[in-house]
């Protein structure tokens, strides 16, 4: 058996490597390594894919965020609400630009941003709603939407665990993740459903005039070379990064259905066990299983994981410590128990191996060695 990895990079590429390495000669020839023709191919690839009318590449998917925010033309001291349950990206741009993140608690069952609470947060100088679409699967877009258009709010989709996703609203139309709100954010990181090979990220825009700020703000605020219009940043996907994602965008939904297929056999495996919680899928999205996180309800988390780890099955924890627990949002408006579920969440999740090279004989053992543990418990 082939050792078990939390995301196996290595097995993926052997796959694609004639490829992978044929496009990335080309590009070393070619010398373009900078917004050259791989990029352009990528991103109106990606468009066509996701079936949206821009997309904006750029270095990674905290810049996606940055400038997607800053496109907005959001003023210090405007608030915008996002969730507790995530990774600090998220709200780590609102900080950073002198915006005021407004944290909300998660469903207990989705990990999703609870829409009720997201409604009830709204205040005078909210401006905006990020929704995380979390390990794979949509947030509540069309309440998310319907709140935001009552309150004339922005909508930022981070939509970094969620590519190839897709959200069906109630009148039977279905959009990709990240393509709902005024802007979606992705990320490219290696580890993702459609990872490169390095660090990159997108923004996807329906609208024309926003998607325009955002390609002027990722190059320097110019559209002019030397003439800058905007204060803007330096956030490029390189070539390289772009003609790995153009092939892997081929291999996308035959990943996402690998991933599928892993956490089905892990849902009868581990689902009537009596002492772990797994992933909920709501009726309105897909899910492309970015992680697949049980929820341990009566067994020791922390021995289950070292008996894992022992035993060549490694495990992860997404995410143990909530945003306001964290010492960097540390705020005198959240005290510990201001989210409950989300802290809850922090004590009883555990992550399993997923990715789209995961074997049958792989998967057996990871579940056994799981069964074996709770045996000897």
């Amino acid at each position: 058996m082939r050792d078990i990895q939390m995301v196996d990079l290595k097995a993926q590429y052997q796959k694609i490597k004639p490829e992978v390495d044929k496009r990335l000669e080309g590009v070393i020839s070619s010398a373009a390594f900078i917004n050259g023709p791989e990029v352009q191919r990528f991103q109106s690839e990606l468009e066509t894919y996701l079936d949206v009318k821009h997309v904006i590449p750029c270095a990674n998917g905290t810049d996606a965020l940055q400038v997607a925010l800053m496109a907005l033309g959001l003023e210090r001291g405007d608030e915008v609400i996002t969730t507790t349950f995530t990774f600090i990206a998220t709200a780590e741009v609102i900080a950073l630009l002198g915006l005021t993140p407004v944290l909300v608690d998660v469903d207990p069952d989705s990990f999703l941003i609870d829409t009720d609470a997201v409604e009830k947060a709204i205040g005078p100088k909210t401006k905006a709603i990020i929704p995380v679409h979390l390990f794979g699967q949509c947030a509540n877009m069309e309440g998310i939407m319907r709140i935001a258009q009552a309150n004339d709010l922005y909508v930022v989709e981070d939509a970094a665990q969620s590519i190839g996703a897709s959200f069906h609203f109630s009148d039977g139309t279905t959009k990709a993740s990240g393509t709902i709100g005024d802007f979606g954010c992705t990320s490219f990181f290696p580890s993702k459903n459609l990872g490169c090979y390095g660090d990159g990220g997108a923004i996807f825009c329906n609208n024309d005039e926003l998607a325009d700020k955002a390609r002027v703000i990722v190059n320097h605020g110019m559209k002019v070379r030397y003439y800058h219009d905007l204060i803007g940043v330096n956030s490029r996907l390189d070539s390289i990064q772009a003609a790995v994602l153009s092939i892997k965008l081929e291999h996308l939904d035959h990943y996402n259905n690998e991933r599928r297929r892993a956490a089905f056999h892990y849902d009868k495996e581990l689902g009537d066990l009596g002492v772990f919680k797994v992933p909920k899928r709501l009726k309105n999205s897909c899910h492309v299983f970015h992680q697949y996180t049980l929820q341990c309800e009566g067994v020791d988390r922390e021995a289950l994981r070292e008996h894992l780890n022992v035993n060549g099955v490694p495990a992860m924890i997404y995410y143990p410590v909530p945003l306001h627990q964290q010492k960097a949002f540390r705020d005198a408006r959240y005290q510990d128990g201001a989210f409950p579920v989300s802290e809850e969440l922090a004590s009883k999740v555990l992550s399993l191996p997923m990715h789209s090279e995961l074997d049958d004989e792989q998967l057996n053992y990871i579940t056994q060695t799981i069964k074996e543990f709770l045996k000897k418990a």
